[in-house]
This record gives structure tokens, sequence and C-alpha cells, in this order.
């Protein structure tokens, strides 16, 4: 009998070790990405304006706050039992609304997307961020670093014109005080356009650090990429060849 009592205390003891090292998940650094709307808009799929009625700025937007590994890989879904969940972040709704919108269609009031990065990404660092903290952690970070603000200083305007992948990570650089991870995708006439900046943000995620490990993106970027317009959208944006804006 006491073999059985045994054996079922090893299975539970095993059981329960496998769930905290689950949600557990190791990393060493964070990934804060943030993405230019106009890049994003500027494809074949378009995009749609939130359904909140706060059209979104002519700047730079949090995509989110990733962990990662110093080998390139990642953790991802770490913990199914803790759920997005509003009601614990219900002061910061408007901020994220403004830095934080959601651009795909149909429109969305961005819920969809915050639950997403919350539960791909948040939860493999809950021992360090609650829900509360992570997206605070992303809200404080947007403000600490401007992007646009350094490109503009640099004479890099969004204005459909091409510039240097090198002269954009050194203007940001100037800017911010920290070396940028740079990644493209292409506009409709098959153009490299800037599209997401990111940073690297130490383990506990409270201040930003010199990457060491750069992504490298789904699109390489070309040596000089184009930094489209980004303007007041209607309802659906519709990209077309070069800097035309449909409504």
């Amino acid at each position: 009998m006491k073999t059985n009592n045994n054996s079922a205390l090893i299975k539970i003891f095993v059981l329960a070790y496998l769930s905290v090292l689950c949600v557990s998940q190791g990393y060493d650094f964070f990934y804060f990405v943030q993405q230019w709307p106009g890049s994003y808009c500027d494809t074949k799929k378009g995009c749609c304006n939130p359904t909140t009625g706060q059209k979104p700025a002519a700047n730079f937007t949090i995509i989110g706050l990733w962990p990662r590994l110093n080998n390139g890989t990642y953790p991802k879904s770490c913990d199914l039992n803790n759920p997005y969940d509003e009601s614990q972040i219900s002061d910061l709704i408007s901020s994220m609304q403004k830095e934080w919108p959601s651009l795909s269609c149909p429109g969305s009031n961005g819920t969809n997307l915050w639950a997403y990065e919350w539960n791909r990404h948040g939860t493999c660092s809950e021992s360090v961020l609650d829900q509360h903290d992570y997206f605070q952690a992303n809200l404080n970070f947007k403000n600490n670093v401007n992007v646009l603000h350094a490109l503009r200083t640099a004479g890099i305007e969004p204005d459909g014109n091409f510039y240097s992948v090198e002269s954009i990570k050194a203007a940001i650089k100037e800017g911010t005080g920290f070396t940028p991870g740079i990644t493209c995708n292409v506009d409709p006439s098959g153009n490299s356009q800037l599209y997401q900046i990111y940073f690297c943000v130490d383990a506990s995620g409270s201040e930003f650090f010199e990457c060491s490990v750069f992504p490298k993106g789904n699109k390489p970027c070309a040596s000089e990429v184009e930094f489209p317009i980004f303007t007041e959208i209607g309802e659906t944006y519709i990209p077309t060849f070069g800097n035309s804006y449909f409504q």
C-alpha cells in the first residue's frame, strides 16, 4: 500500500514540476518592438482604423515586449492558465489605444491584439512582470525612446524617400542612446521599406541595453529603404503603387 502511495506522490511531484517548468520558461532578455504604421498599411493587405474612433497618429506604434534567448530562439505561450484579463489593466486602456492600436482589418478596439501579445509573449515573463506590469512597461519604453524625433533630427522624414539603413541606425542611436535592430517589409511595387524597430531590454524588464543579437526579419532590408508617408486614413487604407492613398 505504501508503494502505491509513494508512486502517486511521485507522479504528483513530477506533474507539478512540469507545470512550473512550463510556466517559468527561461529567457535572457526582451525585444521591445515598434512599427511604422505607414509600412504596415503600405502592403497588399492594407489596414483599417480602430473602432475606438481614435485614428492612429503618424508615429511609431508599439508591437510588444518579446522574451528572447541569446541563441536566437524564444519561448511562447507559456501559461494557458493565465489568459489576458482586461480588468487588470483598465487604467492603461486609453494610453494603449493611442500608443498600441490595432491596424488590422476589419477594424477592432485593440483587445485581440493585446490579448495575443500577452498570451503569446507576456506569459513567458509573468514571474517578473504580471499583466499590469507588462503593459505598463511597454508604454514606459515607448515614452523613453522617441524614434520618430530621432530620425527627424537627422533629416530622415516619412516622406516616401529612400534612406540608407546605416544612416537610420545611426540616427536612432544618436537620438536614443541605443543601437536598434531594424526589419523591413515590401510595398506593392516591391520596394524595401522601414517597418519594425527593435531595442533590447534586460531580463527584469526595467531598462534598455546594447543588443548583441539582432532579429533578421522575414524580408531582409535593402541597403537603402523607403520611409513611406503615413497620413490619416478613412475606414480602410488601400495601398497602391507608390505613395498614393485612397480612402
